[in-house]
């Protein structure tokens, strides 16, 4: 009996409407302020709230427009009949409605079923509270004082890193790896999304140009192992940096993980064929390229563009117990406009362009991280050891004789100069670090001595 006031703004907010909803049907006294409210039970309540994500979600929305676009009236009737679930079912999603109009034809709508469609209605209308404080968030500046997400699952996974672990896999629909289309194989575990992430993360450092016509300087190939590179290259064409990735060592790329920063044709599928191999996720595949590896039917193939990536937060998440850490993305740009050559012999051109191809594979590699590379392609890695020395001794051995003539990087300082004495032996001709260490002095005397030429990044590139 009242009209809608201000604009619109109320219109639903009313003792009549919310009475009905919250009323509870065995309490007396509810029941007798109803009668002498002339108030009718609600039994049913079925919202749509306004748009405020679509809204937001285009490029000339303003300010303005958001705010009008916050329904209040909606979130409370949602609320309301979410809270009185004992008596009320509450519709809060259009895709509800078919089984709900069914289970109500057979007269099956349960306290069971009103609960869960509470359930589901709470969580709505936590998203879209979630969607708003983050928008206002970042238009304002004002930091929150609470860490809050809101990621819709996309499915439940067989099993976690072991069988016995339960998992699932939550994304955003339309960035990252939700945007991934899977054209064949099993299903991805969650292994595979572990490194995959690895794998796309050190395969986008190559770049990604227009995908139709590959119109980008490096074609490039990551193969990992255990969230491990364990080969990188770059070549002329995609099947070139592919063959030479997996040379790089491919006893290690047995039941590897491939990413391609390029479109797959048959060449390539065919190089890919050579070994067993459990997923690789490229941005494109030809139609014959799908057709020779549809006979390795267990094979994951997935198509991921990569601009989906660039729409992803640039958030790093990693769970502790009881909480979270959350870093920047460690993926700027690398610019060696700041790099010192502090060395007395200065790098070659050669080594200078082997130093920066290196230096993009190792921070992609699990500390205490040793690289070493030759023309495009990475030739030993070291990751993961107590020491990093250690680390050189697995990196420099899976080189071998490669090593002579190559660099070699390390993602963090040399804290003594014997990694530098190490690499002589192996024909190490040129090393990246980031520096820091207050023994660098050390380091820089051997690679004079030795005629090693070094460069000091003073960047580290820690990955734990």
């Amino acid at each position: 009996g009242d009209p809608e006031i201000l604009g619109g703004r109320v219109k639903t907010l009313h003792p009549r409407i919310h009475g009905g909803i919250l009323a509870k049907r065995d309490d007396p006294n509810h029941k007798k302020d109803l009668d002498q409210q002339n108030i009718k039970e609600i039994d049913l309540v079925v919202v749509n709230l306004y748009p405020f994500q679509e809204t937001i979600a285009k490029q000339d929305a303003t300010w303005e427009e958001a705010i009008e676009n916050i329904d209040i009236g909606g979130p409370t009737l949602i609320r309301a009949a979410a809270k009185n679930h004992n008596s009320v079912a509450v519709l809060s999603n259009p895709r509800q409605y078919s089984s709900f109009l069914e289970a109500l034809s057979k007269g099956e709508v349960t306290q069971t079923l009103r609960r869960k469609l509470a359930i589901e209605a709470f969580e709505h209308t936590a998203c879209y509270d979630l969607a708003i404080n983050k928008w206002m968030t970042s238009q304002t500046g004002i930091n929150s004082t609470h860490w809050l997400d809101a990621i819709p699952l996309k499915q439940r996974l067989r099993y976690g890193e072991n069988p016995h672990q339960t998992a699932s896999w939550f994304s955003s629909p339309n960035c990252g790896w939700g945007e991934a289309i899977q054209l064949q194989g099993k299903e991805l575990s969650t292994n595979n999304l572990l490194d995959l992430e690895s794998a796309l993360s050190t395969v986008r450092e190559f770049g990604y140009g227009d995908i139709s016509n590959n119109s980008h300087e490096d074609k490039a190939a990551v193969v990992v192992k255990h969230t491990n590179p364990c080969g990188v290259a770059i070549g002329d064409s995609i099947s070139s940096a592919l063959k030479l990735a997996l040379d790089s060592d491919r006893k290690s790329s047995f039941g590897g993980i491939v990413a391609l920063n390029s479109n797959v044709d048959k060449s390539t599928a065919n190089e890919l064929k050579t070994l067993f191999l459990e997923c690789v996720v490229a941005p494109s595949f030809d139609q014959e390229a799908k057709e020779i590896l549809s006979e390795k039917k267990n094979l994951r193939l997935l198509q991921l563009d990569p601009s989906s990536l660039d729409k992803s937060s640039r958030e790093h998440i990693r769970s502790i117990n009881g909480g979270v850490l959350i870093q920047e993305q460690d993926d700027q740009i690398i610019d060696p406009i700041n790099w010192k050559v502090v060395s007395t012999r200065e790098p070659s051109s050669k080594e200078l362009k082997d130093l920066k191809f290196t230096w993009k594979v190792v921070r992609h590699i699990r500390s205490n991280a040793i690289a070493v590379g030759y023309s495009g392609q990475s030739l030993g890695i070291g990751a993961g050891q107590m020491n990093r020395v250690g680390s050189a001794k697995l990196a420099l051995e899976a080189a071998g004789e490669k090593a002579r003539g190559a660099v070699l990087a390390s993602d963090g300082f040399f804290p003594f100069d014997d990694t530098i004495r190490l690499a002589a032996k192996y024909g190490i001709t040129a090393i990246i670090q980031p520096g820091g260490s207050i023994k660098d002095q050390d380091s820089i005397n051997a690679c004079n001595e030795l005629n090693i030429a070094m460069i000091l990044t003073g960047t580290r590139h820690f990955l734990h």
